[in-house]
Protein backbone atom coordinates (compact mmCIF):
# COMPACT_ATOMS: atom_id res chain seq x y z
CA UNK A 1 0.00 0.00 0.00
CA UNK A 2 2.75 2.40 1.18
CA UNK A 3 4.65 1.24 -2.78
CA UNK A 4 0.93 2.28 -4.44
CA UNK A 5 0.74 5.65 -2.66
CA UNK A 6 4.26 6.41 -3.23
CA UNK A 7 3.84 6.03 -6.72
CA UNK A 8 0.99 7.87 -7.39
CA UNK A 9 2.61 10.97 -5.52
CA UNK A 10 5.55 10.68 -8.12
CA UNK A 11 3.44 10.29 -11.00
CA UNK A 12 0.40 12.00 -10.29
CA UNK A 13 -2.19 11.76 -13.24
CA UNK A 14 -0.09 9.96 -15.41
CA UNK A 15 -2.22 6.77 -14.30
CA UNK A 16 -5.99 8.89 -15.21
CA UNK A 17 -6.00 7.30 -18.40
CA UNK A 18 -6.75 4.38 -16.96
CA UNK A 19 -9.54 2.60 -14.72
CA UNK A 20 -6.96 1.92 -11.94
CA UNK A 21 -5.82 5.54 -11.38
CA UNK A 22 -9.09 7.11 -11.55
CA UNK A 23 -10.59 4.33 -8.71
CA UNK A 24 -7.64 5.06 -6.80
CA UNK A 25 -8.01 8.56 -7.00
CA UNK A 26 -11.52 8.73 -6.32
CA UNK A 27 -10.85 6.75 -3.36
CA UNK A 28 -8.05 9.21 -2.37
CA UNK A 29 -10.24 12.11 -2.39
CA UNK A 30 -13.27 10.45 -0.39
CA UNK A 31 -11.17 9.72 2.35
CA UNK A 32 -9.53 13.02 2.33
CA UNK A 33 -6.71 11.75 0.62
CA UNK A 34 -5.69 9.49 2.77
CA UNK A 35 -4.35 6.35 0.86
CA UNK A 36 -1.62 5.50 3.26
CA UNK A 37 -2.97 3.49 6.58
CA UNK A 38 -2.21 5.83 10.19
CA UNK A 39 0.47 5.99 11.38
CA UNK A 40 2.65 6.39 8.35
CA UNK A 41 6.49 8.53 8.17
CA UNK A 42 5.24 12.15 6.99
CA UNK A 43 8.32 13.17 6.15
CA UNK A 44 9.33 9.95 4.76
CA UNK A 45 6.09 10.31 2.22
CA UNK A 46 7.19 13.74 1.19
CA UNK A 47 10.26 12.86 -0.51
CA UNK A 48 7.90 11.48 -3.06
CA UNK A 49 5.83 14.43 -3.41
CA UNK A 50 6.04 15.78 -6.69
CA UNK A 51 6.67 19.00 -8.35
CA UNK A 52 3.33 21.34 -8.09
CA UNK A 53 4.36 23.34 -10.93
CA UNK A 54 4.87 19.71 -12.66
CA UNK A 55 1.66 18.62 -10.91
CA UNK A 56 -1.03 21.53 -11.26
CA UNK A 57 -0.51 21.15 -15.35
CA UNK A 58 -2.26 18.31 -15.09
CA UNK A 59 -6.11 17.27 -14.34
CA UNK A 60 -6.72 15.31 -11.57
CA UNK A 61 -9.69 13.23 -10.47
CA UNK A 62 -12.47 13.42 -8.88
CA UNK A 63 -14.37 16.23 -11.59
CA UNK A 64 -16.65 18.31 -9.97
CA UNK A 65 -20.35 17.58 -10.71
CA UNK A 66 -20.72 21.25 -12.82
CA UNK A 67 -20.47 20.84 -16.94
CA UNK A 68 -17.13 22.16 -17.11
CA UNK A 69 -16.43 18.80 -14.79
CA UNK A 70 -13.24 20.59 -13.34
CA UNK A 71 -10.33 18.77 -11.90
CA UNK A 72 -8.94 18.31 -7.74
CA UNK A 73 -6.07 20.03 -7.88
CA UNK A 74 -4.76 20.20 -3.44
CA UNK A 75 -1.95 17.88 -3.46
CA UNK A 76 -2.02 14.86 -0.94
CA UNK A 77 -2.59 15.99 2.65
CA UNK A 78 1.44 14.67 3.35
CA UNK A 79 2.30 17.14 0.51
CA UNK A 80 0.83 20.31 1.66
CA UNK A 81 3.30 22.63 3.40
CA UNK A 82 0.55 24.22 5.82
CA UNK A 83 -2.82 23.28 7.24
CA UNK A 84 -5.58 24.37 9.27
CA UNK A 85 -8.75 23.02 10.31
CA UNK A 86 -10.44 25.67 9.88
CA UNK A 87 -9.82 26.61 6.26
CA UNK A 88 -10.69 22.54 5.68
CA UNK A 89 -14.09 24.13 7.39
CA UNK A 90 -14.66 26.98 5.48
CA UNK A 91 -13.77 24.81 2.04
CA UNK A 92 -16.42 21.96 3.25
CA UNK A 93 -19.40 24.85 3.99
CA UNK A 94 -18.51 27.11 0.94
CA UNK A 95 -18.58 24.04 -1.52
CA UNK A 96 -21.48 22.40 -0.20
CA UNK A 97 -23.37 25.77 -0.47
CA UNK A 98 -22.47 27.39 -3.61
CA UNK A 99 -25.15 26.27 -6.60
CA UNK A 100 -22.39 26.72 -9.27
CA UNK A 101 -20.25 23.46 -8.70
CA UNK A 102 -17.62 24.29 -10.96
CA UNK A 103 -16.70 27.51 -9.23
CA UNK A 104 -16.66 25.69 -5.88
CA UNK A 105 -14.30 23.23 -7.56
CA UNK A 106 -12.09 26.09 -7.91
CA UNK A 107 -12.81 27.71 -4.68
CA UNK A 108 -11.72 24.39 -3.31
CA UNK A 109 -8.44 24.42 -5.04
CA UNK A 110 -7.48 27.99 -5.00
CA UNK A 111 -8.47 29.08 -1.18
CA UNK A 112 -5.94 26.75 0.54
CA UNK A 113 -3.45 27.29 -2.68
CA UNK A 114 -0.79 29.17 -0.31
CA UNK A 115 -1.20 26.95 2.20
CA UNK A 116 -0.92 23.70 0.11
CA UNK A 117 2.17 24.75 -1.86
CA UNK A 118 3.77 27.58 -1.04
CA UNK A 119 4.61 28.01 2.79
CA UNK A 120 8.46 26.51 2.03
CA UNK A 121 9.78 27.39 5.31
CA UNK A 122 7.87 28.20 8.87
CA UNK A 123 9.37 28.43 12.68
CA UNK A 124 7.01 30.01 15.87
CA UNK A 125 8.53 31.23 18.43
CA UNK A 126 9.25 28.32 20.46
CA UNK A 127 11.31 26.28 17.94
CA UNK A 128 15.37 26.38 18.06
CA UNK A 129 16.96 27.80 15.00
CA UNK A 130 19.85 29.55 14.17
CA UNK A 131 20.30 33.52 15.54
CA UNK A 132 22.56 36.27 14.99
CA UNK A 133 23.76 39.17 17.16
CA UNK A 134 21.96 41.59 16.01
CA UNK A 135 18.74 39.98 16.63
CA UNK A 136 17.68 39.40 13.17
CA UNK A 137 15.52 36.58 12.28
CA UNK A 138 14.05 35.83 16.05
CA UNK A 139 10.48 34.57 16.88
CA UNK A 140 8.40 33.33 14.23
CA UNK A 141 9.32 33.08 10.57
CA UNK A 142 6.96 32.22 7.44
CA UNK A 143 8.78 32.05 4.23
CA UNK A 144 5.78 31.93 1.49
CA UNK A 145 6.89 31.51 -2.57
CA UNK A 146 4.99 33.68 -5.53
CA UNK A 147 4.11 29.39 -6.56
CA UNK A 148 6.20 28.46 -9.18
CA UNK A 149 9.18 30.61 -8.58
CA UNK A 150 11.24 29.95 -5.08
CA UNK A 151 11.46 33.08 -4.23
CA UNK A 152 9.21 35.44 -1.74
CA UNK A 153 7.76 38.85 -3.42
CA UNK A 154 6.66 41.24 -0.54
CA UNK A 155 3.75 42.28 -2.66
CA UNK A 156 2.80 38.69 -3.73
CA UNK A 157 2.74 37.20 -0.03
CA UNK A 158 0.97 40.13 1.27
CA UNK A 159 -1.95 39.26 -1.24
CA UNK A 160 -1.72 35.35 -1.03
CA UNK A 161 -1.90 35.11 2.99
CA UNK A 162 -4.98 38.05 3.16
CA UNK A 163 -8.04 35.98 2.70
CA UNK A 164 -6.55 33.70 5.99
CA UNK A 165 -6.45 37.43 8.13
CA UNK A 166 -10.17 37.12 9.34
CA UNK A 167 -9.12 33.55 10.75
CA UNK A 168 -6.24 34.25 12.41
CA UNK A 169 -8.18 35.44 15.98
CA UNK A 170 -9.20 31.50 15.72
CA UNK A 171 -6.74 29.27 14.49
CA UNK A 172 -3.13 30.08 16.54
CA UNK A 173 -1.50 28.33 13.78
CA UNK A 174 -2.34 30.56 10.88
CA UNK A 175 -1.60 33.19 13.75
CA UNK A 176 1.86 32.33 14.21
CA UNK A 177 2.10 31.70 10.38
CA UNK A 178 0.95 35.44 9.35
CA UNK A 179 3.22 36.21 12.40
CA UNK A 180 5.90 35.66 11.07
CA UNK A 181 5.38 36.17 7.82
CA UNK A 182 5.48 39.90 9.22
CA UNK A 183 8.95 39.25 10.99
CA UNK A 184 10.40 37.79 8.17
CA UNK A 185 9.22 40.68 5.54
CA UNK A 186 11.11 42.81 7.99
CA UNK A 187 14.04 40.85 7.80
CA UNK A 188 14.22 41.68 4.05
CA UNK A 189 13.44 45.48 4.03
CA UNK A 190 16.08 45.95 6.65
CA UNK A 191 18.36 44.17 4.44
CA UNK A 192 17.42 45.18 1.17
CA UNK A 193 14.58 47.93 0.98
CA UNK A 194 14.65 48.72 -2.90
CA UNK A 195 14.65 45.03 -3.33
CA UNK A 196 11.16 43.33 -4.70
CA UNK A 197 12.11 39.43 -4.36
CA UNK A 198 14.20 37.45 -2.22
CA UNK A 199 15.92 34.12 -1.08
CA UNK A 200 15.46 31.78 0.87
CA UNK A 201 16.02 33.13 4.59
CA UNK A 202 19.73 32.37 6.27
CA UNK A 203 18.40 29.87 8.55
CA UNK A 204 15.76 28.17 6.84
CA UNK A 205 18.92 25.98 5.18
CA UNK A 206 17.21 26.42 1.94
CA UNK A 207 19.32 26.80 -1.24
CA UNK A 208 19.08 30.65 -2.99
CA UNK A 209 18.68 30.30 -7.34
CA UNK A 210 19.79 32.51 -9.27
CA UNK A 211 17.37 34.63 -11.42
CA UNK A 212 19.78 34.24 -14.87
CA UNK A 213 20.04 37.93 -15.05
CA UNK A 214 22.49 40.60 -15.44
CA UNK A 215 21.73 43.69 -13.07
CA UNK A 216 23.43 46.55 -12.32
CA UNK A 217 22.00 48.17 -9.23
CA UNK A 218 22.77 50.66 -6.60
CA UNK A 219 22.52 50.29 -3.67
CA UNK A 220 24.36 46.83 -4.08
CA UNK A 221 22.88 43.75 -2.93
CA UNK A 222 23.42 40.23 -1.75
CA UNK A 223 22.61 37.96 -4.19
CA UNK A 224 22.03 34.89 -1.65
CA UNK A 225 19.63 37.11 -0.15
CA UNK A 226 18.01 38.72 -2.67
CA UNK A 227 16.26 37.18 -6.39
CA UNK A 228 15.07 40.37 -7.88
CA UNK A 229 16.49 44.06 -6.91
CA UNK A 230 13.50 45.63 -8.91
CA UNK A 231 12.43 49.11 -6.54
CA UNK A 232 8.89 48.80 -6.08
CA UNK A 233 6.79 51.60 -3.66
CA UNK A 234 3.98 49.10 -3.30
CA UNK A 235 6.55 46.46 -1.64
CA UNK A 236 6.82 48.91 0.85
CA UNK A 237 3.35 49.69 1.28
CA UNK A 238 2.61 45.97 0.94
CA UNK A 239 4.58 45.02 3.99
CA UNK A 240 2.80 48.04 6.19
CA UNK A 241 -0.54 46.19 4.72
CA UNK A 242 0.51 43.21 6.21
CA UNK A 243 0.81 44.23 9.72
CA UNK A 244 -2.47 46.76 9.37
CA UNK A 245 -4.34 43.98 8.51
CA UNK A 246 -3.23 41.34 11.23
CA UNK A 247 -3.76 43.78 13.92
CA UNK A 248 -7.02 44.66 12.11
CA UNK A 249 -8.10 41.02 12.21
CA UNK A 250 -6.84 39.78 15.89
CA UNK A 251 -6.24 42.71 18.04
CA UNK A 252 -2.47 41.71 17.95
CA UNK A 253 0.22 43.70 17.89
CA UNK A 254 2.87 40.63 18.71
CA UNK A 255 4.90 41.90 15.82
CA UNK A 256 5.86 45.78 16.81
CA UNK A 257 9.37 44.44 18.17
CA UNK A 258 12.91 46.34 17.51
CA UNK A 259 12.85 44.65 13.91
CA UNK A 260 10.00 45.53 12.82
CA UNK A 261 10.77 49.34 13.98
CA UNK A 262 13.69 49.55 12.52
CA UNK A 263 12.21 48.42 9.24
CA UNK A 264 9.71 51.05 9.39
CA UNK A 265 12.76 53.53 10.13
CA UNK A 266 14.47 52.12 6.51
CA UNK A 267 10.56 52.84 5.14
CA UNK A 268 10.71 55.87 5.55
CA UNK A 269 14.37 56.73 4.97
CA UNK A 270 13.31 55.08 1.54
CA UNK A 271 10.42 57.48 1.02
CA UNK A 272 12.84 60.88 1.80
CA UNK A 273 15.19 59.49 -0.78
CA UNK A 274 12.70 59.45 -3.47
CA UNK A 275 10.08 62.03 -3.19
CA UNK A 276 13.19 64.08 -4.31
CA UNK A 277 13.08 65.39 -7.94
CA UNK A 278 15.43 64.99 -10.34
CA UNK A 279 16.78 68.81 -10.56
CA UNK A 280 17.40 70.60 -7.55
CA UNK A 281 14.12 73.19 -7.03
CA UNK A 282 16.80 75.86 -6.23
CA UNK A 283 19.75 75.29 -8.27
CA UNK A 284 18.42 73.56 -11.38
CA UNK A 285 21.36 70.95 -11.10
CA UNK A 286 20.99 67.43 -11.58
CA UNK A 287 20.79 65.21 -8.61
CA UNK A 288 21.40 61.88 -8.44
CA UNK A 289 19.05 58.96 -7.30
CA UNK A 290 19.63 56.69 -4.57
CA UNK A 291 18.71 53.79 -6.61
CA UNK A 292 19.69 52.69 -10.23
CA UNK A 293 18.49 49.68 -12.24
CA UNK A 294 20.54 48.98 -15.23
CA UNK A 295 19.61 45.03 -16.57
CA UNK A 296 21.43 43.71 -20.25
CA UNK A 297 18.20 42.98 -22.29
CA UNK A 298 16.10 43.36 -25.55
CA UNK A 299 12.85 44.53 -23.38
CA UNK A 300 12.61 48.12 -22.95
CA UNK A 301 10.25 47.06 -19.93
CA UNK A 302 12.58 45.40 -18.08
CA UNK A 303 15.26 47.86 -17.33
CA UNK A 304 15.33 52.18 -16.61
CA UNK A 305 15.78 54.50 -19.36
CA UNK A 306 18.57 56.75 -19.61
CA UNK A 307 20.94 54.05 -18.40
CA UNK A 308 19.55 53.24 -15.07
CA UNK A 309 18.42 56.65 -13.76
CA UNK A 310 14.78 56.91 -15.21
CA UNK A 311 13.07 59.60 -16.68
CA UNK A 312 12.62 63.02 -14.82
CA UNK A 313 10.51 64.35 -12.15
CA UNK A 314 9.48 67.47 -11.30
CA UNK A 315 9.57 68.90 -7.92
CA UNK A 316 7.23 69.53 -5.23
CA UNK A 317 4.47 66.87 -5.78
CA UNK A 318 4.66 65.43 -2.22
CA UNK A 319 4.13 62.37 -4.14
CA UNK A 320 7.06 59.41 -4.20
CA UNK A 321 8.89 57.62 -7.01
CA UNK A 322 8.74 53.91 -7.80
CA UNK A 323 11.00 52.56 -10.49
CA UNK A 324 9.06 50.00 -11.63
CA UNK A 325 5.23 48.81 -11.15
CA UNK A 326 3.51 46.06 -8.99
CA UNK A 327 3.97 44.10 -12.52
CA UNK A 328 7.71 44.05 -12.18
CA UNK A 329 7.63 46.48 -15.26
CA UNK A 330 9.33 49.66 -15.45
CA UNK A 331 7.23 52.91 -14.63
CA UNK A 332 7.76 55.63 -17.71
CA UNK A 333 6.53 58.11 -15.43
CA UNK A 334 7.96 57.38 -11.92
CA UNK A 335 5.30 58.83 -9.95
CA UNK A 336 3.06 55.68 -10.09
CA UNK A 337 -0.04 56.75 -8.47
CA UNK A 338 -1.62 53.79 -7.46
CA UNK A 339 1.49 52.85 -5.23
CA UNK A 340 1.46 56.38 -3.54
CA UNK A 341 -2.63 55.80 -3.16
CA UNK A 342 -1.79 52.30 -1.76
CA UNK A 343 1.41 54.15 0.66
CA UNK A 344 -0.83 57.01 1.64
CA UNK A 345 -3.29 54.58 3.27
CA UNK A 346 -0.82 52.64 4.79
CA UNK A 347 0.76 55.02 6.24
CA UNK A 348 -2.24 56.97 7.97
CA UNK A 349 -3.46 52.82 9.26
CA UNK A 350 0.05 52.39 10.68
CA UNK A 351 -0.26 55.42 12.48
CA UNK A 352 -3.54 54.86 14.20
CA UNK A 353 -1.52 51.62 15.61
CA UNK A 354 1.16 53.68 16.34
CA UNK A 355 -0.96 55.78 18.45
CA UNK A 356 -3.02 52.65 20.18
CA UNK A 357 0.55 51.52 21.70
CA UNK A 358 1.76 55.38 22.72
CA UNK A 359 3.97 56.00 19.98
CA UNK A 360 2.43 59.32 19.45
CA UNK A 361 5.18 61.15 17.86
CA UNK A 362 6.23 58.29 15.49
CA UNK A 363 2.14 58.45 14.87
CA UNK A 364 2.38 61.93 13.76
CA UNK A 365 4.79 61.72 11.42
CA UNK A 366 3.63 58.65 9.61
CA UNK A 367 -0.55 60.50 9.56
CA UNK A 368 1.50 63.62 8.05
CA UNK A 369 3.54 62.04 5.30
CA UNK A 370 0.08 59.88 4.83
CA UNK A 371 -1.53 63.04 3.79
CA UNK A 372 0.85 65.29 2.02
CA UNK A 373 1.01 61.93 -0.56
CA UNK A 374 -2.71 61.86 -0.55
CA UNK A 375 -3.02 65.46 -1.11
CA UNK A 376 0.07 64.72 -4.21
CA UNK A 377 -2.32 62.09 -5.89
CA UNK A 378 -5.48 64.50 -5.77
CA UNK A 379 -3.66 67.32 -6.80
CA UNK A 380 -0.89 65.48 -9.34
CA UNK A 381 -2.74 62.44 -10.40
CA UNK A 382 -6.03 63.62 -11.25
CA UNK A 383 -6.00 65.07 -14.92
CA UNK A 384 -9.18 65.67 -17.30
CA UNK A 385 -9.98 63.22 -20.09
CA UNK A 386 -11.86 65.03 -23.17
CA UNK A 387 -14.08 61.79 -23.37
CA UNK A 388 -14.50 60.62 -19.48
CA UNK A 389 -14.09 63.65 -17.74
CA UNK A 390 -11.57 63.95 -14.52
CA UNK A 391 -9.58 60.53 -14.01
CA UNK A 392 -6.57 59.32 -12.28
CA UNK A 393 -4.08 59.22 -14.48
CA UNK A 394 -1.76 55.87 -13.74
CA UNK A 395 1.34 57.54 -14.15
CA UNK A 396 2.65 60.81 -13.38
CA UNK A 397 5.73 63.23 -13.83
CA UNK A 398 5.51 66.12 -12.08
CA UNK A 399 5.60 68.42 -15.30
CA UNK A 400 2.37 68.27 -16.69
CA UNK A 401 2.45 64.83 -18.64
CA UNK A 402 0.83 61.81 -17.53
CA UNK A 403 -0.37 58.32 -18.59
CA UNK A 404 -3.66 57.44 -18.94
CA UNK A 405 -4.31 53.22 -18.75
CA UNK A 406 -4.01 50.42 -16.47
CA UNK A 407 -2.51 47.19 -15.62
CA UNK A 408 -3.85 44.23 -14.17
CA UNK A 409 -1.29 44.00 -11.54
CA UNK A 410 -1.81 45.33 -7.76
CA UNK A 411 -2.17 48.31 -6.77
CA UNK A 412 -3.72 49.16 -9.51
CA UNK A 413 -6.30 52.08 -10.36
CA UNK A 414 -9.29 50.01 -11.23
CA UNK A 415 -8.48 48.70 -7.41
CA UNK A 416 -8.25 51.84 -5.49
CA UNK A 417 -11.53 51.04 -3.81
CA UNK A 418 -10.22 48.07 -2.21
CA UNK A 419 -6.86 49.77 -0.88
CA UNK A 420 -9.02 52.14 0.70
CA UNK A 421 -8.13 54.88 -0.95
CA UNK A 422 -11.51 55.83 -2.35
CA UNK A 423 -15.54 54.75 -2.06
CA UNK A 424 -16.94 53.17 -5.52
CA UNK A 425 -19.36 55.91 -5.84
CA UNK A 426 -16.23 58.54 -5.98
CA UNK A 427 -17.04 60.23 -8.99
CA UNK A 428 -13.09 60.63 -10.22
CA UNK A 429 -13.10 56.75 -9.91
CA UNK A 430 -16.20 55.79 -11.33
CA UNK A 431 -14.89 58.12 -14.25
CA UNK A 432 -11.71 56.15 -14.03
CA UNK A 433 -13.48 52.99 -13.91
CA UNK A 434 -15.33 53.66 -16.88
CA UNK A 435 -12.07 54.41 -19.11
CA UNK A 436 -10.51 51.52 -17.95
CA UNK A 437 -12.64 49.07 -18.49
CA UNK A 438 -12.98 50.43 -22.23
CA UNK A 439 -10.90 49.79 -25.38
CA UNK A 440 -11.18 53.31 -26.55
CA UNK A 441 -10.21 54.62 -23.20
CA UNK A 442 -7.27 51.97 -21.77
CA UNK A 443 -4.70 50.43 -24.72
CA UNK A 444 -4.69 47.12 -22.32
CA UNK A 445 -8.02 46.54 -22.15
CA UNK A 446 -8.14 43.22 -24.50
CA UNK A 447 -11.02 41.71 -25.58
CA UNK A 448 -11.67 38.30 -27.87
CA UNK A 449 -13.92 35.46 -28.29
CA UNK A 450 -11.88 33.22 -25.06
CA UNK A 451 -11.75 36.18 -22.65
CA UNK A 452 -11.71 39.41 -22.07
CA UNK A 453 -9.91 42.10 -18.96
CA UNK A 454 -7.27 44.30 -18.39
CA UNK A 455 -3.39 43.02 -19.15
CA UNK A 456 -0.44 45.14 -19.72
CA UNK A 457 3.24 44.74 -20.99
CA UNK A 458 4.10 42.05 -18.78
CA UNK A 459 2.81 39.62 -20.90
CA UNK A 460 1.78 40.96 -24.16
CA UNK A 461 -1.18 42.51 -26.27
CA UNK A 462 -3.03 39.19 -26.53
CA UNK A 463 -2.87 38.11 -23.04
CA UNK A 464 -5.55 39.70 -20.00
CA UNK A 465 -5.51 38.91 -16.43
CA UNK A 466 -7.92 36.89 -14.58
CA UNK A 467 -7.24 39.14 -11.52
CA UNK A 468 -8.34 42.26 -13.61
CA UNK A 469 -11.61 40.67 -13.76
CA UNK A 470 -11.53 39.76 -9.68
CA UNK A 471 -10.79 43.17 -9.23
CA UNK A 472 -13.98 44.28 -11.48
CA UNK A 473 -16.10 41.61 -9.65
CA UNK A 474 -14.92 43.11 -6.00
CA UNK A 475 -16.14 46.93 -6.74
CA UNK A 476 -18.92 46.31 -8.86
CA UNK A 477 -22.64 46.39 -7.30
CA UNK A 478 -24.23 45.23 -10.69
CA UNK A 479 -25.23 41.72 -10.47
CA UNK A 480 -24.71 40.87 -14.14
CA UNK A 481 -21.33 42.28 -14.20
CA UNK A 482 -20.32 40.39 -11.68
CA UNK A 483 -22.09 37.15 -13.38
CA UNK A 484 -20.63 37.68 -16.49
CA UNK A 485 -16.87 38.64 -15.19
CA UNK A 486 -17.49 34.59 -12.81
CA UNK A 487 -18.29 33.23 -16.21
CA UNK A 488 -15.25 34.30 -17.92
CA UNK A 489 -12.81 33.37 -15.27
CA UNK A 490 -14.16 30.04 -14.54
CA UNK A 491 -14.30 29.08 -18.38
CA UNK A 492 -10.87 29.80 -18.86
CA UNK A 493 -9.67 27.97 -15.47
CA UNK A 494 -9.99 24.44 -17.06
CA UNK A 495 -7.02 22.58 -14.73
CA UNK A 496 -9.28 24.12 -11.52
CA UNK A 497 -6.85 27.24 -10.78
CA UNK A 498 -6.26 30.49 -11.84
CA UNK A 499 -3.70 31.42 -14.43
CA UNK A 500 -1.52 34.83 -14.28
CA UNK A 501 -2.66 35.54 -17.47
CA UNK A 502 -4.82 34.25 -20.80
CA UNK A 503 -5.08 34.78 -24.44
CA UNK A 504 -8.27 36.31 -25.16
CA UNK A 505 -8.77 34.94 -28.30
CA UNK A 506 -7.38 31.04 -27.32
CA UNK A 507 -7.94 29.93 -23.60
CA UNK A 508 -5.91 26.73 -24.23
CA UNK A 509 -2.91 29.82 -24.69
CA UNK A 510 -2.32 30.84 -20.87
CA UNK A 511 0.87 31.69 -18.29
CA UNK A 512 1.67 30.31 -14.79
CA UNK A 513 -0.50 27.45 -14.27
CA UNK A 514 0.80 27.66 -10.61
CA UNK A 515 0.19 31.45 -9.14
CA UNK A 516 -0.87 31.49 -5.61
CA UNK A 517 -1.33 35.09 -5.73
CA UNK A 518 -3.92 34.68 -8.47
CA UNK A 519 -5.64 32.13 -6.54
CA UNK A 520 -5.85 34.03 -3.88
CA UNK A 521 -7.46 36.84 -5.36
CA UNK A 522 -9.92 34.52 -6.43
CA UNK A 523 -10.79 33.58 -3.00
CA UNK A 524 -11.13 36.63 -1.48
CA UNK A 525 -13.66 37.54 -3.98
CA UNK A 526 -15.48 34.38 -3.41
CA UNK A 527 -15.46 35.47 0.10
CA UNK A 528 -16.55 38.76 -0.88
CA UNK A 529 -19.46 37.66 -2.32
CA UNK A 530 -20.69 35.40 -0.06
CA UNK A 531 -20.83 38.05 2.26
CA UNK A 532 -22.33 41.11 -0.16
CA UNK A 533 -24.11 39.55 -2.43
CA UNK A 534 -24.68 35.80 -1.27
CA UNK A 535 -27.85 35.35 -3.58
CA UNK A 536 -25.50 34.90 -6.21
CA UNK A 537 -23.33 32.10 -5.36
CA UNK A 538 -25.46 30.61 -2.84
CA UNK A 539 -29.18 30.92 -4.66
CA UNK A 540 -32.18 33.27 -4.37
CA UNK A 541 -32.77 34.32 -0.78
CA UNK A 542 -29.84 32.61 0.63
CA UNK A 543 -28.22 33.84 3.79
CA UNK A 544 -24.43 35.23 3.97
CA UNK A 545 -21.57 33.43 4.91
CA UNK A 546 -19.32 35.47 7.00
CA UNK A 547 -16.05 34.99 8.58
CA UNK A 548 -16.17 36.73 11.85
Amino acid sequence: MILSALIYALLGSSFLGNGFAGALEDAKHVSNQEVLGSGIDGERYKTACPDYKHYSVVPHRPLSKGPLALPYQRPSPHCRTFSSPLVEEIIEEMSARMEDKDLARIFENAFPNTLDTTVRWHVDSTEKHKHYRDGSWEGAQSFIVTGDINAEWLRDSTNQLAQYQALAKKDKKLETLILGAINTQAEYIIESPYCNAFQPPPPSGEPAVNNGQDDTVHPAYEPSRVFECKYELDSLAHFLALGNHFYNSTGLNAFLNSRWYIALDTILEVLTEQAKPTFNSATGQFEKNEYLFRRMTNRGTETLSLSGIGNPLGAGTGLIRSAFRPSDDATILGFFIPANAMIAVQLKRTAELLKSVGKDALAGKLREQGESIEKGVWEHGVVTSKTYGEVFAFEVDGYGSSILMDDANLPSLLALPLLGFVNVDNDVYKNTRKMILDRAGNPYCLVGKAFSGVGGPHVGLQHAWPMSRLVQAMTSNDDDEIKQVLNNVRDTSKLGLIHESVNVGRAADYTRSWFAWANSVFAQTILDLAARKPHLIFGVGSKPFVIA
